[in-house]
């Protein structure tokens, strides 16, 4: 294992140590007070700079992310709310959006409002404020390596209707900045379903400032809305006062091995007591997650990036039947995602 510049064995390191989570590890926590009492947190530490807290409370998403003790999440003003106080119709999902460095959307309805065969539909839908089953968060030697891993089951289920399941694993490595995340999307109901997924990952300051520099893998940009410039989808920009928000598809999208990435360069981030170029590369298999969406969003509060992978656009489950590009699952089929999230300095 590589860590703190010197490559160490397993005993090496526990010979320098009273117990692991000195260096890093995974610890399982709870909130207290106002709307955030009672939600259950996992704070996973590499030992090489990267902090996150994944949360079970809320579908194993990940809430504030911070490197060498940096922020690289945008968090939303309503803070880490108890998924309790979820409004689901409308646009209540904004009350209690978390924000964090992941949100996900879905399982059967991603983006706007809208009314599918007679149901009405609630902005991105259900899973980010559905509680996890069967979780696990375990540290454990591999060799010489320290593997840490986050499991857990969320299940979005009607009486009388659809059911789906979602299975997430979430993993890092002791002396590693990295993050690597592996779901599976089951219908284990018995009617075919609409399967809409995005993963709404928010990146914020220090991350993100005038300085930074993003690259997109689209061959072709196209804005949601006809009023929104097309200029300036790939630069960053200082807090602006009554901003209003951008959504840009990325179509065509440039592929390396089944993988598409973005990759977003900061020259100055806060290293410690250093400032150093920070580079970030946010990766996922294309083949089930053919779609880029990106939320430009430097407004003054609400100031965040959206770099959003799925399998739909963002304009409800209606419009994505319209289009005749809405996924269905079979009863008993199964679709996987494979994303990842690496941080390197130098």
């Amino acid at each position: 294992m590589k860590l703190y510049h010197t490559t160490w064995t397993r005993r090496e390191l526990e010979a320098r140590v009273g117990r692991l989570e000195q260096i890093g590890g995974v610890r399982r926590l709870s909130l207290v007070g106002g709307p955030e009492a009672n939600v259950e947190q996992i704070q996973v530490r590499t030992g090489a700079g990267l902090t996150y807290y994944v949360v079970p409370s809320r579908g194993l998403d990940i809430s504030l992310t911070d490197l060498f003790g940096a922020p690289i999440s945008w968090q939303s003003p309503n803070g880490d709310v108890h998924p309790a106080y979820f409004e689901p119709q409308g646009m209540g999902w904004l009350r209690t959006a978390v924000g964090g460095l992941l949100m996900t959307c879905g399982l059967m309805q991603v983006g706007s409002p809208n009314v599918d065969q007679g149901e009405a539909l609630g902005l991105h839908g259900r899973i980010h404020h559905l509680p996890a089953r069967q979780v696990s968060a375990t540290g454990r030697w591999s060799g010489d390596e320290y593997e840490m891993e986050i499991r857990g089951v969320v299940e979005e289920t009607t009486l009388f209707g659809p059911s789906l399941r979602l299975t997430r694993r979430i993993h890092s490595r002791l002396g590693q900045n990295r993050i690597d995340i592996h779901d599976e999307v089951e219908n284990f109901g018995f009617q075919t379903t609409p399967h809409m997924i995005l993963y709404h990952f928010n990146l914020g300051f220090p991350l993100m400032s005038e300085e930074s520099r993003i690259q997109f893998p689209s061959r072709q940009v196209i804005p949601r809305d006809d009023a929104t410039p097309l200029q300036g989808f790939d630069v960053w920009q200082a807090p602006q006062p009554a901003f209003q928000e951008r959504v840009y598809y990325h179509e065509r999208l440039q592929t390396q091995d089944g993988w598409a990435h973005v990759r977003i360069d900061t020259p100055h981030f806060p290293a410690g007591v250093d400032l150093k170029p920070l580079t970030l590369l946010l990766g996922w298999r294309v083949e089930n997650l053919p779609r880029l969406v990106e939320w430009k969003m430097p407004g003054q509060g609400t100031h965040v990036l959206g770099i959003e992978p799925a399998n739909c656009h963002v304009e409800g489950r209606a419009r994505e039947r319209e289009l005749g590009t809405l996924t269905f699952l079979e009863p008993g089929e199964k679709r996987t995602y494979d994303l990842f999230l690496d941080f390197q300095t130098s």
